[in-house]
């Protein structure tokens, strides 16, 4: 069969489970094959073939809804719902998105991006079901990894309280992006190594009654103690305590299990849970040996050897940068501690990991816990550091202003992926958090323009004492020479990179850099100055000040949402000040930005430094003309 001239699932009722089991192995060449060239979530899908198959054949999509959480193992869903023949174009601009996409299919009921959100919404769709008389299926399918996020226990506890018509499938592969930690994990660990639950619990009553001593007492009606036995031989009964039927945990590769479980499972009512076992990476055996989580997402590879391909280096990432400077510090520091909600792969943290394990935190996809969690430890006297991605920041905004800014602690955060980030699109792109994190009181927030100035730039906010925030962009510095000793620099002033008279840039990160461009680009009619604003919060009032005082224009750079961002700090701080400069703000404006390459997206949204340098020639000339 020709994966591309699939229109609709349906056609897998009439497949025998031999004809299923041949197209699973289609399916997994052409991810292989497909991702090689474009990069993606690879070794999720892999681990979802089988599964993705027999739910599509045992429900009716669209009517029966499934709702993928992350949405990292959905590119099964979508070949088997029309889009192969877009796989070209996956996460390419104005291409395939490598989430579900409602806009993209009638069979995409839920966008995503971020963890464990699913069951909520899973409820959701199975209340309105309810009360609109329709007998169609909500059904979520969470990781084990996933479900350690606590928005996905409240919904557990919520379903099973309502007794609400949700089919919950755990696809359980010990890996979210990379290794699962934490007692739930430890859980399901007992599960997966006991023998299959649902045919344990019919044999129970058996089984009780040969215990010696206490079993003929268990049969005469000692319900609780024998709900208690059944809980110690059956780790299940955790999910039967939270009122699920629970059904595994079943081989999800054995599609003659899942499809026999399954038909189990949408004949029950109320809340019902099937734990399925599959292997990340299944059938291709880079991804599926992976111990790392190097495969959960990639760039281009070849696909023969298993080799990433990678452009020659010209700096250390921004990320390693961060990680090495905290690794130094914690070599003269033993308070110094390191929390990572799950991303300790991502930024790159294995070498303060490796040295220090017993000061590094891995707390699972749990961003809230992550910050409360490192507030606790600040009040103790130590100095924690919140590694997290700009993106994942959004979940634990509550806590950062009721745990840690409130209390003032001494809590630093560095902020990986800050800006846009790409492919992964507009669940990750890393703009919002300025905005939100600007109007809290007591909390700091520098960006560095370049990895030597990062390396300095953080060593400066671990030292110091108060909540505050240290931004980097994703990739590789730009490659300047790096100094070998650490030293401080200001937390409140801003530097003059380039002298100018006719108008001055204020930027801060990368977007320094593009000011120089920018610059460069309008040096023949144009004497422009550079400025460095690498303390975001505060502003560098006294510079601001002189500015407003010497009349010149001013423009604002920023990778980051306008509204509330960095440019709105300067129209206040100049209202404040009864100051009316002139100010052109330029920044990321008011709509998702979807995926795709970071500089196709900043030309669709005129950020450039060509788009800028137009702009700024025509706001300058502007002035002129008024003033004559």
């Amino acid at each position: 069969m020709k994966l591309t001239e699939i229109q609709d699932p349906s056609f897998l009722k009439r497949m025998s489970v031999s004809e299923l089991e041949v197209l699973a192995g289609d399916i997994r060449r052409f991810l292989i094959e497909e991702l090689a060239t474009t990069g993606g979530h690879l070794a999720p899908n892999l681990g979802v073939v089988e599964l993705t198959l027999a739910l599509h054949r045992e429900f009716n999509s669209p009517n029966d809804k499934f709702v993928w959480d992350v949405g990292h193992q959905a590119y099964v869903h979508k070949i088997l719902t029309g889009r192969a023949s877009q796989f070209d174009t996956l996460r390419k601009h104005k291409g395939l998105c490598g989430f579900p996409k409602r806009n993209e299919s009638v069979h995409d009921v839920w966008e995503t991006g971020h963890s464990s959100t699913s069951l909520s919404a899973a409820m959701g769709i199975a209340v309105s079901n309810e009360l609109s008389g329709k007998d169609d299926r909500a059904v979520a399918i969470i990781g084990d990894g996933a479900l350690t996020g606590g928005m996905a226990l409240e919904a557990l506890n919520h379903i099973g309280a309502e007794q609400q018509n949700v089919i919950v499938i755990l696809n359980d592969n010990e890996m979210s992006i990379a290794p699962n930690v934490g007692a739930m994990h430890q859980m399901l660990g007992r599960i997966r190594s006991s023998r299959k639950v649902r045919y344990a619990q019919d044999e129970l009553e058996t089984l009780i009654k040969k215990i010696p001593v206490i079993g003929g007492r268990l049969e005469k009606g000692s319900e609780k103690l024998k709900e208690a036995v059944k809980g110690a031989l059956v780790p299940g009964m955790f999910f039967e305590e939270l009122g699920f039927n629970y059904y595994g945990p079943v081989d999800g590769h054995d599609l003659n299990d899942l499809i026999e479980q399954l038909n189990y499972v949408k004949k029950e009512e109320g809340p019902v849970l099937l734990h399925v076992i599959t292997k990340k990476g299944k059938g291709y055996r880079p991804a599926e040996f992976d111990g790392v989580g190097t495969w959960h997402g990639l760039g281009p590879y070849k696909m023969e050897s298993g080799e990433v391909i990678k452009g020659k280096s010209k700096a250390p990432s921004y990320s390693f940068t961060v990680a090495d400077t905290l690794t130094k510090m914690a070599r003269d520091d033993e308070k110094l501690t390191l929390i990572t909600p799950a991303m300790s792969v991502g930024s790159k943290l294995d070498c303060f990991e490796k040295e220090f394990p017993e000061r590094m935190f891995d707390v699972g996809i749990a961003e809230q816990h992550a910050v409360t969690f490192a507030a606790g430890q600040a009040t103790q006297g130590m100095k924690p550091v919140v590694s997290i991605y700009s993106t994942f920041f959004q979940r634990a905004y509550d806590q950062l202003v009721h745990d840690v800014a409130r209390q003032n602690l001494d809590v630093t955060f560095t902020i990986d992926r800050s800006g846009l980030v790409g492919a992964d699109g507009e669940t990750h792109q890393g703009v919002f958090d300025i905005a939100f994190m600007r109007h809290v009181p007591n909390i700091r927030i520098v960006m560095a323009k370049d990895e030597n100035e990062l390396q300095h730039l953080l060593y400066s906010a671990v030292k110091y004492e108060g909540p505050i925030a240290v931004r980097f962009p994703r990739g590789e510095g730009i490659g300047v020479p790096m100094d070998e000793t650490l030293h401080e620099i200001s937390l409140d002033t801003w530097e003059v990179e380039r002298e100018g008279t006719d108008v001055a840039i204020l930027a801060f990160g990368p977007q320094v850099q593009d000011a120089l461009k920018i610059a460069d680009l309008l040096a023949d009619e144009l004497s422009v100055r550079v400025i460095n604003a690498r303390t975001i919060k505060p502003l560098d009032e006294k510079m601001l000040n002189a500015l407003y005082a010497e009349g010149i224009p001013l423009v604002t750079l920023e990778e980051a949402v306008l509204k509330g961002g960095f440019g709105s700090a300067v129209l206040e701080h100049a209202n404040e000040q009864e100051a009316f400069p002139r100010v052109k703000r330029f920044g990321i404006p008011d709509w998702y930005i979807e995926h795709g390459g970071v500089n196709e997206l900043l030309e669709e949204i005129g950020l450039l430094p060509g788009q800028i340098a137009e702009e700024v020639r025509a706001f300058v000339n502007q002035g002129k003309k008024q003033s004559v």
